[in-house]
């Protein structure tokens, strides 16, 4: 402008002012206009959109569809056998911030899928025309849960990982401490989730300079034409909106955003996807809310975990404590943004004070786990190990499927050594998350299987001696364990042993001709000691006469 007006004055030239004028006049229509338009034509890219091939319909409750997202890479395949993870999305935000760009390879829920993960997503259902979820309550959502999670152990064979992105996991969470998971999910991943709402010290202190009316949840209520109470899914968005106004003020965004589209247009490029998207999921992600789920995550928010780690919540008339993920030896990974402006690390991170577990933290805001770094050649890629030696989700959830199938391997070779029949790969892997802590030690093995194992053993030098071998090396041998056995050490006597002994003790004809005089002129003296059978295994025990 100061340029325009320079050249009006010193050439008394209008043209320069005019130029000006009608570039400005562009740009605004670019602003005002054309990005708008932008923003609303990014949808057929955004988001998942089930009706699409690569996805595909598994079970449904009254108030949840579960879907399949199947690989958007056609050179991977879909591991059956393989560890599957159940993701829970935010009811506030919508499932499709987990499926930002598929086509720009920006889906959080795309990075397990290639990765040959079976992937799966709840996903609710609408709220306006689905009366089970407007009456929806904390125990409602973890039945459904449960119901899609022996749908899919069932098809797999194995645990699942549970991964709740922001609110969602924190209602994954809540899910796990109640109970009713038990047996179905072995692993945990949260990502910006609050987990206690009270330590998101930028969001309590924004909460506490707004009316007090404007904090009470009956604020945010709607009825719908059927008279039934929703909160508000617009006035609940807001809060990310209207808290981002403490940095960034409308008229700055404005104005950021014509100095954006003037660079735009002196170069000849387009506004990237990423931020259409991330716009389009800011103006049209809003979606209404039962009146019991937003209760629950209100109390996160206004009563802090107690100081032995049982939660403000209760549900199926329980307590919920942080410290039944140990008791239960569930593994967790706890994703945090440093940038977070809605959820501060302390929050997300609360479990740590009661429990173990992973904490990785990702570079930018509150999305970008979901967006940039969702991209599979980005350098903070899910899949990888990045930064101080922290693991993307991915990458947890991968690690552990490789360690659960090789204590399921090893499982399986220490029951073919012990002659046991080789298990099915499928029942196989569906105890393999009970070895992956302690393995579980198989029974001894049966007297005629291991007289197989041992046929091929030659006797040993000490057959061919003249002499009677010691009681004490007997007992030696008899007191040898067997790895994999149930039994202690000290006290491992299996059949297998108790052969080898007798094996070991079976002299030549000659040899036994020579020992039995031996032993009928020592008899006379009373030194020697006489064999006792013992339920048909020669064991030895002293009688020595006085």
């Amino acid at each position: 402008m100061n340029a325009a007006l320079s050249s009006i004055n010193e050439n008394g030239d209008a043209e320069a002012l005019f130029e000006y004028a009608r570039k400005q006049a562009e740009l605004f229509e670019s602003v005002v206009c054309d990005y708008p338009q932008a923003i609303r034509n990014i949808k057929a890219e955004y988001g998942f959109h089930f009706d699409q091939p690569g996805y595909k319909k598994v079970a449904e409750t009254d108030r949840f569809f579960l879907y399949q997202v199947l690989p958007s890479d056609k050179k991977v395949a879909v591991r059956n056998n393989g560890k599957p993870v159940l993701l829970i999305p935010p009811y506030v935000l919508g499932e499709n911030i987990l499926c930002f760009l598929p086509g720009e390879q920006k889906s959080y829920a795309h990075a397990y899928a290639n990765q040959g993960v079976p992937t799966y997503i709840r996903v609710v259902k609408d709220i306006a025309t689905t009366p089970a979820v407007q009456d929806m309550t904390g125990e409602d959502d973890v039945r459904d849960t449960r119901t899609f999670c022996e749908k899919i152990k069932a098809d797999h064979g194995r645990a699942l990982t549970l991964n709740g992105y922001c609110q969602g996991g924190f209602f994954a969470t809540l899910a796990m401490l109640s109970g009713e998971l038990d047996g179905l999910v072995d692993s945990l991943i949260t990502c910006v989730s609050p987990l206690d709402g009270t330590r998101s010290v930028a969001l309590a202190e924004f909460m506490q300079n707004i009316p007090d009316k404007y904090t009470e949840l009956g604020y945010a209520i709607k009825n719908l034409p059927n008279g039934k109470p929703v909160v508000n899914g617009k006035i609940m968005s807001w809060v990310y909106k209207l808290k981002s106004i403490e940095t960034e003020a409308p008229l700055v965004n404005f104005y950021r955003d014509l100095a954006m589209f003037e660079k735009f247009m002196e170069s000849g490029k387009q506004v990237g996807k990423t931020a259409l998207a991330i716009n389009y999921w800011l103006l049209y992600e809003q979606v209404d809310m039962p009146v019991a789920i937003t209760k629950i995550s209100f109390d996160s928010y206004a009563i802090p975990v107690d100081k032995d780690g049982t939660l403000p919540i209760r549900l199926f008339g329980r307590q919920l404590n942080f410290k039944r993920l140990a008791e239960k030896n569930i593994e967790m990974l706890i994703c945090v943004a440093a940038a977070d402006d809605l959820v501060d690390r302390a929050a997300a991170v609360a479990a740590c004070d009661y429990i173990d577990a992973e904490v990785t933290v990702f570079p930018k805001g509150h999305a970008a786990i979901a967006t940039s770094w969702s991209h599979p050649e980005s350098q903070c890629a899910l899949h990888t190990t990045f930064g101080d030696n922290y693991r993307g989700p991915v990458r947890f959830h991968l690690d552990l499927e490789a360690r659960q199938d090789q204590a399921a391997r090893m499982t399986l070779t220490a029951g073919a050594a012990a002659g046991k029949p080789a298990a099915s790969p499928k029942k196989v892997s569906a105890k393999s998350a009970a070895t992956v802590k302690k393995p579980v030690r198989k029974p001894a093995a049966k007297p005629k299987a291991a007289t197989k194992a041992k046929a091929a053993v030659k006797p040993k030098a000490a057959v061919k001696s003249n002499v009677v071998e010691k009681p004490k090396t007997v007992a030696k041998v008899e007191t040898t364990g067997v790895p994999g056995s149930n039994v202690p050490a000290s006290n491992r006597k299996t059949s297998a042993t108790r052969v080898a002994a007798k094996t070991s003790t079976r002299k030549p004809a000659a040899a036994r001709a020579v020992a039995a005089k031996s032993v009928a002129e020592r008899t006379a003296a009373g030194k020697v000691a006489k064999p006792v059978v013992d339920k048909g295994i020669k064991t030895v025990k002293s009688t020595t006469e006085k």
